[in-house]
């Protein structure tokens, strides 16, 4: 897994001269539900579970290594805060809990825009990113940046890339 985190944050370095990812919380994401006696915690076991499988994943770990990597190779890492990037439509800007109707369904409540839920969010990451670091709403003219559907690799992985499409 090591290995092929460093070739991965490498090849992302290497040929992107921005890489815009979400400012994620890893150790506040991962504190335990425990609780105390007074204020014993609620779900403490699939909370476990879910520290596991985020700690598994190494978050912390890639992010640390593309940090400074991007500085290495002359890159640019952007960080984005990471609020409700799920949950705000990518199309209208409407912000909703009901616009995430499953893990993988998004619609948005007010313009009726679908999207798969993470590319709606993948969106939204690029989107801010961009703003934050050219001062632009995201918007070049008439074009606006679209994170396009992953297509599969050779593998069988998925790959996600954007591209310009008109508005």
């Amino acid at each position: 897994r090591n290995d092929a985190m460093h070739k991965t944050t490498a090849r992302l370095a290497k040929t992107h001269s921005r890489i815009i990812i979400e400012d994620l919380k890893v150790k506040q994401m991962t504190r335990s539900a425990k609780g105390s006696l007074e204020k014993p915690g609620k779900n403490v076991k699939a909370k476990a579970g879910l520290n596991r499988v985020i700690l598994k994943q190494a978050w912390g770990e890639f992010e640390r290594q593309l940090a400074y990597k991007t500085k290495w190779y002359g890159s640019e890492l952007v960080k984005v805060d990471p609020k409700n990037t799920s949950r705000e439509c990518s199309a209208c800007r409407y912000t909703s809990v009901e616009n995430r109707k499953t893990q993988a369904v998004f619609e948005c409540e007010a313009c009726g825009h679908e999207a798969h839920a993470d590319l709606n969010a993948a969106e939204n990451i690029l989107r801010r990113g961009l703003e934050a670091t050219t001062g632009t709403e995201g918007t070049s003219g008439t074009e606006t940046l679209r994170v396009s559907k992953p297509p599969k690799t050779r593998n069988g992985s998925k790959r996600f890339e954007h591209k310009q499409v008109a508005a």
